[in-house]
């Protein structure tokens, strides 16, 4: 049976991309269809995907290479550099926050393994969840990615830390020890080959010349550090997440430049088929049937989770020196994607529900509501955007002193949405807006517009707008006094998306790469 469902499971991550790519705009992210067609195909519903021994082991190495790209992601100076540090002091925070909350709640108690469960859940982000996600939404390598990539990945590791220990039938000290014995052999995994290859010792050389070969001996060197760590973690009753993340930070160290060859090959092995078995099959141990039960419970959840992490994490940005000129947009972005959370759901229920100390049926309600924040989240920030885009506030004032005209006025702004979304997906798909040596100018912007201007992409008003502010002859060329009412409003909007189409770009760029050309 377990080739039956693995096969069933191989058609539905076949088909999830057809499915989400049929949807206008591509809302909705694969990773959703995954769960919805495990949830829908599992044994709680039709039933035609089983859950063994075998399909559990092909989920949990999805898991394992799920966290391991994330941590291999992660450039170490994001999470010990400033926005790092008060992405740990954030964690801290909404960890406080969880356990008031978890504590003034009548069903759970934070002194049992149900409310610890439940407060680690309240304080997690689904950081391996929003790899793949950041990579169809052109969001990596980018200055808002990054910041996902500082909050998010102690809003993974916090709660795996905090497993580790407050979920743990060990002493502390016992905890600690066990801890420490991890972090030697992670040392030695990476200590090792990278000695090797700074020496140029003929170990290395083996492994470089060997990797594209039928041994593949780098992508061997990979599988061993992972399943070692994973092997670690197993056998002393650690979360398998903090040896696959572990793997993600080693082999970063091994190869802090990156390598594009292996990436590719590790891409094509995790996302091609192990990790979506891993999703699918998270899916399929969610029972519908006790979720619809318990509709209040979910959405309270579902809140819950947007007050306790999303609102310390824009707070945060707000006053931390290195993302506090983000745009509102950008905070709010980072914040929603951080609210995001799955995997630590899964693994905290699951020790909760093993140790008698939580329903089979709330741990199902908990994991629905972590599925459906990765498909909310990125759809609110979306959603998000086409509302500032379309300036509410400056419509509603508009409207008040023209009255005649609101039909004009709210059609307008709808325009003005349209377009800056348009433009939007028109710098994403040529690769975070790189289109220009260096950072975009108002002079490079103009000659990029009036290039996509001649194809139809971009409406023939923001190309005027854009020379006239390039050539800062705005006010001399363009006399307001002769145009009407609704023109010198439309004359304003264009200026207002220029001005916008740059900011993205800005923060479409690596942050290295803004502060190097600040102020241009």
């Amino acid at each position: 049976m377990a080739f039956v469902s693995l096969a069933i499971i191989a058609l539905v991550a076949f088909a999830s991309p057809f499915i989400a790519s049929a949807i206008p705009g591509k809302p909705v992210p694969e990773t959703v269809f995954l769960l919805v067609l495990g949830a829908v195909l599992g044994p709680h519903m039709l039933g035609v995907i089983h859950v063994d021994a075998e399909v559990s082991l092909v989920s949990e190495l999805g898991l394992a290479f799920l966290f391991l790209l994330a941590g291999f992601e992660i450039d170490p100076k994001s999470i010990t550099g400033v926005e790092g540090r008060y992405g740990l002091a954030t964690w801290v925070v909404t960890f406080g926050i969880a356990w008031l909350a978890v504590r003034f709640t009548p069903w759970f108690s934070v002194s049992h393994f149900d409310g610890i469960a439940v407060t680690l859940a309240l304080t997690s982000t689904a950081l391996g969840t929003l790899v793949p996600i950041m990579r169809e939404r052109s969001l990596t390598g980018t200055r808002v990615g990054d910041s996902i990539l500082a909050y998010g990945t102690w809003g993974e590791l916090g709660p795996v830390l905090a497993m580790s220990v407050l979920l743990s039938a060990r002493t502390g000290i016992q905890t600690l020890v066990i801890l420490g014995l991890f972090a030697v052999v992670c040392v030695l995994l990476a200590v090792v080959p990278s000695r090797s290859k700074r020496v140029g010792s003929r170990f290395f050389a083996f492994v470089e010349e060997r990797a594209d070969t039928t041994s593949q001996t780098f992508v061997r060197l990979t599988v061993l550090i992972l399943v070692t760590l994973v092997a670690f973690s197993a056998v002393f009753d650690l979360d398998i997440v903090l040896g696959s993340f572990a793997a993600g930070f080693v082999l970063r160290y091994i190869i802090p430049e990156g390598n594009h060859t292996l990436e590719t090959k590790l891409d094509g092995l995790a996302y091609g088929f192990l990790i979506p078995v891993f999703f699918t099959v998270s899916g399929a141990k969610i029972d519908l049937t006790a979720v619809a039960s318990r509709p209040g419970l979910l959405a309270g959840f579902i809140v819950a989770l947007l007050i306790i992490r999303a609102v310390p994490i824009l707070i945060s940005m707000s006053i931390c020196p290195a993302t506090r000129d983000v745009s509102a947009y950008g905070r709010i972005t980072v914040a929603l994607y951080c609210t995001t959370a799955l995997p630590i759901i899964v693994a905290v229920t699951s020790v909760a529900v093993n140790a008698g100390a939580l329903s089979q049926d709330i741990a199902s309600v908990m994991v629905a509501a972590g599925a459906i924040t990765v498909f909310l989240m990125p759809l609110l920030a979306q959603l998000f955007y086409r509302v500032v885009d379309a300036a509410p506030v400056a419509a509603v004032a508009e409207v008040a002193e023209h009255p005649s005209d609101a039909l004009d006025i709210l059609r307008a702004h709808h325009d003005l949405a349209s377009l800056l979304a348009r433009e939007h997906e028109l710098l994403t798909s040529h690769g975070h807006g790189r289109v220009f040596e260096g950072l975009p100018t108002l002079d490079t912007i103009a000659e990029r517009l009036s290039a996509e201007a001649a194809s139809g992409h971009i409406d023939a008003r923001i190309v005027d707008a854009a020379h006239l502010l390039a050539d800062k002859t705005y006010g001399d060329e363009v006399d307001p006094s002769e145009l009407t009412p609704r023109e010198r409003r439309r004359l304003e909007r264009a200026k207002l998306a220029v001005r916008e189409y740059r900011r993205r770009m800005l923060e479409l760029y690596a942050r290295e790469e803004a502060e190097d050309d600040d102020g241009k």
